[in-house]
């Protein structure tokens, strides 16, 4: 470096040499490129982050419970809910068929069922009737509530005034005097079929689905009702309720209202095909106490509840 004067001002200025100065410009111009390409880099991440967002937002938000209410909502009655399970079934040499409407909890029957099962000590003997009344091709039904306790007379009232409101019955009323209830039944089979048995699928349909919404936005699962699944050699059978959490094998829920032992033998090989475990292959049955339950359990591969402790296993393996 030396210092020249200006040949016009004379003031003294540095001069540097040609290969230092080259040296120093190259430095600045690379220091410049690098820090471009930085923002440049951070200006591309940010602009793939706002485009993903939004499939993002919808991994994050799988479960299409939230934000719907449970009791009027047909969003499970499509498809593409259904695909997962479908895949399954797939992968196990299995063809399902399944009835989206099956899962369509925008009717009343789901709401139904909960009053029913919440109940189940007191509706079971209206139930049977009302099952018996059905079996024999009987118009209707009269419930003398009189010598029942006040709050259980008023509740069984209040239930069936409800349901007559939705159309489950046909006809209702009340001879406040004699404290009877007097039912017309409906014909319709969808109705028929809820009342002999159908109520209880419900029952273990919106349970699930409840716990399921209280999970939150990133719950992802896969459920059905009323599955035909058709194995490679033919054999066909019926599912009553499958529930499948993301990434774990489904669930299985038999529903029994009446006798059921003619055919434990029957879904302990059901289950053996279906390749599950004891837990995830369940048979809720009405009317067992609390040790049947267990004894059954431990007996056969098969894991039993009632409506009382249905949820209690079902949080433990969703």
């Amino acid at each position: 470096m030396a210092e020249v004067a200006c040949p016009k001002c004379q003031a003294p200025n540095k001069v540097y040499d040609t290969l230092f100065f080259v040296q120093k410009l190259l430095e600045r111009y690379f220091a410049v490129h690098r820090e471009l390409q930085a923002l440049k880099a951070q200006e591309q991440e940010t602009s793939e982050d706002k485009n993903q967002s939004p499939q993002q937002a919808e991994q994050e938000q799988n479960n299409l419970l939230v934000g719907v209410n449970l009791a009027a909502t047909d969003v499970l009655a499509t498809q593409e809910q259904h695909e997962p399970l479908k895949q399954w079934f797939i992968k196990q040499n299995i063809v399902p068929t399944f009835d989206f409407s099956a899962v369509d909890m925008s009717g009343y029957f789901d709401e139904a069922a909960s009053e029913i099962g919440g109940k189940y000590h007191i509706t079971k003997d209206i139930l049977g009737r009302i099952g018996w009344a059905y079996r024999n091709n009987h118009t209707g039904i009269n419930l003398d509530i009189g010598k029942m306790a006040q709050k259980d007379a008023q509740l069984i009232n209040n239930m069936c005034r409800q349901f007559y409101s939705h159309t489950l019955f046909a006809k209702y009323f009340y001879q406040k005097q004699e404290k009877v209830i007097r039912l017309n039944l409906q014909k319709a089979a969808a109705i028929k079929h809820f009342f002999s048995g159908g109520w209880l699928e419900w029952y273990a349909l919106g349970k699930m689905l409840a716990e399921a919404k209280q999970r939150g936005k990133a719950y992802a699962f896969s459920c059905a009702r009323n599955v035909k699944i058709k194995f490679s050699n033919e054999d066909v059978h019926e599912l009553d309720v499958v529930f499948q959490p993301a990434g774990q094998p489904p669930l299985m829920i038999e529903c029994k209202s009446g006798e059921f032992r003619q055919d434990i033998e029957k879904y302990v090989r059901l289950r053996k095909r279906l390749n599950l475990p004891a837990a995830r292959f369940v048979v809720l049955v009405t009317d067992l106490e609390d040790s049947q339950v267990a004894a059954l359990s431990s007996m056969y591969e098969l894991t039993f509840v009632t409506p009382k402790t249905l949820m209690k296993h079902m949080r433990e393996v969703m």
